[in-house]
């Protein structure tokens, strides 16, 4: 069967048709503001969710904390949760969906109001040269026997920039607050382009790490499509201490942990205490200290080599955090003694078999209990490390910092002043501002009056003069 070929008229109709839609239909709908105020709705809403639900836990956790009967709500199971993904809001398809279609409408706004209200400033630098172009102005005015030379100084000294071209003239002040709102766009799409990029390349990991052990980042549980980049393979961390400060009334103050980042030879390359808000930074990886735990204990049966025997935490349905262990005291393991502790201070319970207690001992202390000395060596502590790396945290901040400048920017008044002199001796002054109308006004208006009496002008000039060299008021 012979080919159809398309021909070169109709893939240009084709083409002309498509980019007449997107430039008459598709760019007009994603500038228009209450699509944005939508969306930015919308993204706030799905962030107080994802800020109220926990993220990234274990499917036990929300099927404990969100039940099928009774449903939160009557309807937020946790079936729902996990099927919607609301588990990890941040990195599912369609939160990342409103965020590339916020910055596109972001995008189109900035290029279809903003952009061309700059270029159309740029258009007003020309200078008004008919008296019929001040009519379009809403603060105008007409003088006879005005001049041009008379008005300079009195822009100059108001800090007005002056462009002059024969007998026409213009000037500004003021110019940040046009470039201002473009700033604010350009910022928030910096903020939007980090939080993707943090979101499709970061990683979330969470480590429990006894004093004295080596580890590598393995236990990440939430993490981006294009994270394995990201997740270190040439270097490792050893903790090489772990301790808590304590009150005097026994409460913990701040916990430690001196780490050391290894390359792969086992040679330190960075060493770092970190505590709570003073983390480790290591190739845009970033260890923070998050929890402790009692990792075991070191004990001595009478003159045994010293024993370590692992702790774990026990379940105290919400009474406290106690952690315990088993050391037998019998070769056939037919009688043993169990040892509680809830924190790093050293102290320990002892109970026997029964659940009895029957003695405490501190650490480097002994206690003599079923026939046999038991000697506390020490406690080893471990130490939680929350471990996050978000590549797009340099964007993010670089736009929060610019929204705040921009939005400072945007504040600042821009006025435009242009002046007529003709043939005739009449002088045309008008002008315009984007903001602080009245004060404008007032401005304007000043600067007419000096105009319209100069020689008033001068007096009052020379007036402040005189009381300034004095030292009086004016």
């Amino acid at each position: 069967m012979p080919v159809e070929k398309t021909s070169p008229a109709l893939m240009a109709r084709l083409g002309g048709g498509i980019k007449h839609y997107f430039r008459r239909e598709l760019l007009p709908l994603l500038a228009d503001l209450r699509l944005a105020i939508a969306l930015l709705l919308a993204i706030a809403l799905l962030s107080i969710a994802g800020t109220v639900i926990e993220q990234g836990q274990t499917l036990a956790f929300y099927q404990a904390n969100y039940p099928e009967d009774p449903a939160l709500f009557g309807f937020l199971t946790w079936k729902v949760l996990l099927g919607i993904g609301l588990d990890h809001v941040y990195r599912t398809w369609w939160f990342l969906s409103l965020l590339i279609l916020f910055g596109a409408s972001l995008t189109a706004c900035t290029f279809t109001r903003q952009i061309t209200a700059l270029r159309w400033f740029s258009r007003t630098w020309n200078f008004y040269t008919k008296p019929r172009q001040f009519t379009k102005l809403a603060l105008s005015s007409e003088l006879p026997g005005g001049s041009l030379s008379a008005l300079i100084p009195l822009l100059e000294k108001r800090r007005y920039r002056i462009f002059q071209r024969d007998n026409a003239l213009y000037a500004h002040k003021g110019l940040v607050g046009r470039i201002g709102p473009i700033v604010v766009h350009a910022s928030m799409l910096l903020i939007l382009l980090g939080a993707i990029l943090g979101a499709m390349t970061g990683f979330f990991a969470q480590e429990m790490v006894p004093s004295g052990e080596t580890f590598q980042i393995r236990n990440i549980f939430d993490a981006g499509p294009w994270a394995a980049a990201q997740i270190p393979k040439d270097w490792s961390v050893r903790v090489n201490r772990f301790w808590i400060d304590y009150t005097p009334e026994g409460g913990i103050n701040q916990f430690y942990s001196d780490l050391s980042v290894l390359d792969q030879a086992g040679e330190e390359v960075k060493n770092k205490t970190i505590f709570v808000n003073q983390p480790l930074r290591y190739q845009n990886v970033t260890l923070y200290q998050a929890d402790w735990s009692i990792a075991a204990v070191k004990v001595q049966l009478n003159n045994s080599p010293v024993l370590e025997f692992p702790m774990g935490q026990l379940d105290t349905g919400g009474a406290g955090r106690l952690w315990g262990t088993w050391v037998p005291t019998r070769p056939d393991l037919s009688d043993g003694i169990s040892l509680i502790a809830k924190d790093l201070q050293g102290t320990l319970l002892v109970y026997n078999n029964d659940g009895q207690l029957v003695s405490t001992v501190r650490k480097g202390m002994s206690v003599e209990v079923n026939g046999v000395t038991l000697a506390v060596v020490d406690l080893i502590g471990s130490t939680g490390l929350q471990i996050k790396a978000d590549p797009g945290i340099p964007l993010v901040y670089t736009g929060f910092g610019l929204l705040m400048l921009g939005v400072l920017m945007s504040y600042v008044s821009h006025a435009q002043i242009w002046a007529l002199e003709t043939e005739v001796g009449q002088l045309f002054v008008g002008g315009r501002t984007n903001r602080a109308q009245v004060t404008f006004e007032r401005e304007l208006i000043g600067i007419l009056d000096q105009l319209a009496q100069p020689e008033l002008a001068t007096s009052h000039e020379d007036r402040k003069l005189s009381a300034s060299a004095s030292g009086s008021n004016p």
